[in-house]
């Protein structure tokens, strides 16, 4: 309640001071006219529904927002450009798709070029979590659930989900931990569910696993992950159902017979080239493949990431989109399998950016919850978030209005896929399947610009089959499907 005691006392003084006006003289409306005024902002900060932090710290709230102006100026990557062309086309009036699912799947997908990347509930509040939802639904786009579950607030807004499952298997969790494989085909048949995938590791705690402070674990929380209340909930490292490439990929093939056929793939903070390297031996060996593999770069992640796991532990997503779309190239089977990229993507250009390095769609997470209301003050994992988002105390939830944000995320949504397609359309393209790493150039110092086709190496099409280039050939030829290491 302490958020409201400027307010409060502001309130007071223009009582205090009216009152005094009225019996004792009228020089006390020089204090009682701008405390009136004060009452009144503070009042409309409460009452209305366009930024959660003033509904949740009136009258203080309004010193976020110059600094947050400021905070947001120089992140725009300006060593890097895209190719626009002399002879531009006409921009597409609908927004390209991407059909998701490969030959073994029986109810494939098409999904949007920008989604909502993995937020669980818990991680974030009820209300953020709807207002995504409603969000995806009023856009026809896609949320990923995250690892903590299929909570009420996922389904109640009737937006797409993709439902991630996690090491803690959140969901679909057999009593001491394990995989319920019952739980899962019930819930994978749920018609919400468009997707299924399988968190190896991610961009925040590449090597680790998701933590999800006990401050935020209240009995609702704790009741859809089946864990005690109050107490930190750590995931395990690594799975339980699997030990090697061979066994991932028979994994992924028995959950997608038991999602009845709905798309199944895995996301990924990439490391060594040569365990996604086995991970593809295992695939050709099998004959099984996932129908996407989501590539998280290692600077992502919210403000309860671990510093000593964010942007130090794996690939940035450039080099982790270039690494899995040329290992997917080389085995010939780029064309059975989409490739994400979830990172940091807030614009259009950012949006084609990704696209050029290989990605097929795109999923923000940072993004969104700014478009929910997030003012990135960092404290996501004390459970006291000030614009409502990411906390778990109903008090300050109520600051992100379901409404307001769900409008504010479809529209943020269409409008960068409206620049992304505005974008290519002035570089020459009419879908997204004509870029080319030509189309992105990265400002060199000393030297002049370099393309992507220069700088990095892009594989042919069955190559590390037919003869794998040298740059390759070490991990080609160490890449076991019997073991990741």
């Amino acid at each position: 309640m302490r958020r409201f005691l400027p307010l409060l006392l502001v309130a007071l003084a223009a009582a205090g001071t009216t009152a005094a006006a009225c019996a004792l003289s009228a020089r006390w409306w020089l204090a009682a006219v701008p405390a009136l005024a004060l009452t009144c902002l503070g009042g409309r900060d409460l009452l209305q529904r366009r930024r959660p932090v003033l509904r949740g710290h009136p009258l203080t709230g309004r010193l976020r927002y110059p600094a947050a102006r400021v905070l947001d100026e120089g992140e725009e990557d300006r060593d890097e450009f895209l190719v626009p062309s002399l002879h531009p086309v006409e921009a597409a009036e609908e927004a390209p798709v991407v059909r998701v699912g490969g030959p073994d799947c029986v109810q494939p997908y098409d999904m949007a070029l920008l989604n909502v990347s993995a937020m669980s509930f818990g991680a974030l509040s009820s209300h953020a979590v709807l207002a995504l939802n409603r969000g995806a639904a009023l856009g026809r786009f896609a949320q990923d659930t995250g690892e903590g579950g299929l909570s009420e607030y996922h389904l109640r807004g009737g937006g797409d989900l993709i439902w991630e499952i996690g090491t803690g298997y959140f969901g679909c969790r057999t009593a001491d931990g394990g995989f319920d494989v019952r739980e899962f085909a019930d819930k994978a048949a749920l018609p919400e569910v468009k997707c299924v995938s399988l968190k190896l590791s991610q961009g925040a705690a590449a090597g680790g696993g998701g933590v999800l402070p006990g401050v935020k674990v209240n009995a609702e929380v704790a009741r859809e992950r089946r864990v005690p209340v109050g107490e930190p909930v750590v995931s395990p490292p690594c799975h339980r159902v699997f030990s090697t490439p061979r066994e991932l990929v028979l994994f992924l093939g028995r959950l997608r017979e038991s999602a009845g056929g709905k798309p199944v793939g895995v996301k990924l903070c990439v490391g060594s080239r040569q365990e996604f390297l086995a991970v593809c031996r295992a695939m050709l060996a099998e004959g099984v493949t996932p129908d996407f593999v989501v590539v998280d770069g290692s600077e992502g992640g919210t403000g309860a990431a671990p510093t000593g796991f964010a942007g130090r532990l794996g690939m940035p997503l450039t080099e982790g989109l270039i690494t899995v779309h040329n290992a997917l190239v080389g085995v010939g089977l780029r064309g059975r399998v989409r490739i994400g990229a979830s990172g940091w993507v807030a614009t259009g250009p950012d949006l084609v950016k990704r696209l050029v390095q290989g990605a097929d769609y795109t999923n923000a997470a940072r993004a969104m919850m700014l478009a929910v209301g997030c003012v990135r003050a960092r404290r996501c994992h004390t459970g006291d978030c000030p614009s409502g988002v990411a906390t778990q105390d109903p008090l300050r939830e109520r600051a992100v209005d379901v409404a307001a944000g769900a409008d504010r995320v479809r529209r943020y949504q269409r409008e960068t896929v409206r620049d992304a397609v505005a974008v290519m359309a002035a570089m020459g393209v009419r879908a997204p399947g004509e870029l080319t790493p030509a189309h992105l150039v990265r400002r060199a110092d000393p030297g002049p610009p370099r393309s992507y086709a220069e700088l990095y190496e892009w594989l042919a099409p069955g190559e590390l089959l037919a003869g794998p280039p040298q740059s390759w050939a070490a991990d080609w030829k160490g890449a076991d499907p019997d073991n990741f290491r």
